[in-house]
């Protein structure tokens, strides 16, 4: 009789100790072999949630517009300039104004100014320079002779460019506004977004060699402007200066003034 005490003893201690051990879990409907654990109920519903939220994600990833073409423009087209040429005085400057030629816009440039005799490069060998206004001449007509064929060049690069690169910007143009799922994927819609920069930079490119031909221009013309104004002031004071010296009065109207700078 105390055997059997003592081993029920064990039982129950052992049973508290497995008790006190155990995960929160609770058997079902009475049957001991099906346990609910409510710890890996809230995991496994914190997964699907995580796997809900993930496909959604996908499926607003593949999704795409479907009116894209109410955002389309249209590429100003660039008409071929044809200029003049009633005696050959422009030689060369359609060619130059619609091609990518340097040599061209030399030829053209040089055949529709006036150059600079030998005469007059005798006459200014003995100025000073910095202090002659026929040498201040000579160099804005040396920059202008410089700069000016650089911006023909420019100019027909940028036409030839332009028409070049029509038939990539039409294909990007399709691609973008095309409302099908052949092109909305989100590897496919970053490439088109990445080729819309890359074309982007080659036009800004482009753009920016005509701004350098602008602001070249803009030089030589203050530099005209600039040695004109300088020439006003010098003349003011030297007719200042002459006036100073020889009287003008009706008194001395007979008197020659062989100076005079009108």
């Amino acid at each position: 009789m105390k055997i059997i005490l003592k081993n029920r003893r064990r039982w129950v201690i052992g049973g508290v100790l497995l008790f006190l051990t155990a995960t929160p879990s609770f058997a079902l409907f009475g049957i001991g072999d099906i346990v609910f654990d409510p710890t890996s109920y809230a995991s496994l519903v914190s997964q699907a949630t995580t796997a809900l939220n993930q496909f959604r994600m996908i499926e607003n990833n593949i999704a795409h517009f479907s009116f894209k073409q109410q955002w389309q423009t249209t590429l100003s087209a660039l008409r071929n300039a044809n200029v003049s040429n009633l005696f050959g005085e422009t030689n060369g400057m359609s060619i130059a104004l619609n091609s990518n030629s340097p040599s061209t816009s030399t030829t053209a440039w040089k055949t529709a100014t006036v150059p600079v005799s030998s005469n007059t490069a005798s006459y200014l060998q003995g100025q000073t320079v910095g202090n002659s206004t026929q040498l201040s001449q000579l160099a804005m007509i040396e920059m202008s002779d410089s700069i000016s064929p650089d911006c023909l060049t420019a100019v027909g690069q940028y036409r030839t460019t332009r028409a070049q690169d029509a038939t990539a910007n039409s294909a990007l143009s399709q691609q973008q506004f095309d409302a099908t799922s052949a092109t909305n994927s989100e590897v496919q819609q970053l490439n088109l977004l990445n080729a819309a920069a890359a074309q982007n930079l080659t036009e800004m490119q482009s753009q920016g060699a005509m701004q350098v031909c602008l602001a070249s221009q803009m030089t030589v013309a203050n530099m005209q402007q600039r040695n004109a104004a300088a020439q006003d002031l010098n003349t003011a004071a030297v007719v200042q200066q002459q006036r100073a010296v020889n009287d003008t009065s009706a008194a001395n109207e007979s008197n020659t003034w062989q100076t005079y700078i009108p």
